[in-house]
């Protein structure tokens, strides 16, 4: 066998004789956090499967008489139930966790808002998240009626701003949260910002109700400006 033959040889083997002595020396650590991982794996599988799942479907089937109550404006029910359905806040409290848990918080907001409870309005409402952009339109929008109820107006400008601006596709309430925004800032004597969503009403939301006004606001603050 040739020198070169020899040592092109060598080189081949060099990267297995490498590995076979790395696993010699690891073999038990690399086991071990192999097997960790396939407990972990397991363990969330066994949690999602046989614990979160069947909470999801309890919850799930609770907030049914909740959803036809907040259809039917009844907010008492909604948060309390009828003594034979759970409310809003039986299923806050003991489905933590889950989606319908959220969607509880929801539910709970709007009617305590509804019932003249701003501060539980803003605890719910604040608390509350979802990838549908409708409805998180509507909560945003609620949660500024709630801190405008409760003279926090910073928030609730806040908040009217961000309802119209997290789902434009729904003009007209987007248009309304926008111009409660505008209203309540002028009210506060922020004409300049007032003005800019008058503005912005007018630019993005020409087709709506508020759209029609805004020419009247924007005149009027353009006068107030010059004067």
């Amino acid at each position: 066998m040739s020198e070169h033959h020899k040592e092109h040889t060598h080189l081949e083997q060099e990267p297995v004789a490498k590995a076979q002595h790395f696993l010699q020396h690891n073999g038990k650590t690399i086991l071990g956090v192999v097997v960790a991982i396939v407990v972990v794996v397991a363990g969330w599988i066994g949690y999602t499967q046989y614990i979160v799942k069947p909470k999801e479907d309890k919850a799930a089937d609770a907030i049914v008489k909740v959803q036809g109550y907040f259809l039917m404006d009844s907010s008492n029910l909604v948060l309390n139930g009828d003594g034979q359905s759970k409310g809003a806040l039986y299923i806050i409290n003991n489905f933590g966790g889950t989606k319908t848990a959220n969607l509880a918080k929801y539910y709970a907001g709007v009617s305590y808002l509804h019932l003249g409870d701003f501060s539980n309005a803003v605890k719910y409402l604040k608390d509350f998240s979802t990838d549908a952009k409708q409805i998180q339109l509507l909560a945003l929008g609620n949660l500024g009626d709630a801190y405008a109820e409760l003279k926090q107006n910073d928030d609730a400008i806040a908040s009217y701003k961000k309802a119209g601006n997290s789902f434009e596709t729904d003009e007209a309430n987007s248009a309304e949260y926008l111009f409660r925004a505008a209203l309540l800032s002028e009210t506060l004597g922020k004409n300049k910002e007032a003005l800019d969503l008058y503005k912005e009403i007018k630019t993005k939301f020409p087709k709506t109700d508020k759209g029609f006004q805004a020419d009247k606001y924007i005149y009027r603050l353009s006068v107030e400006k010059n004067d």
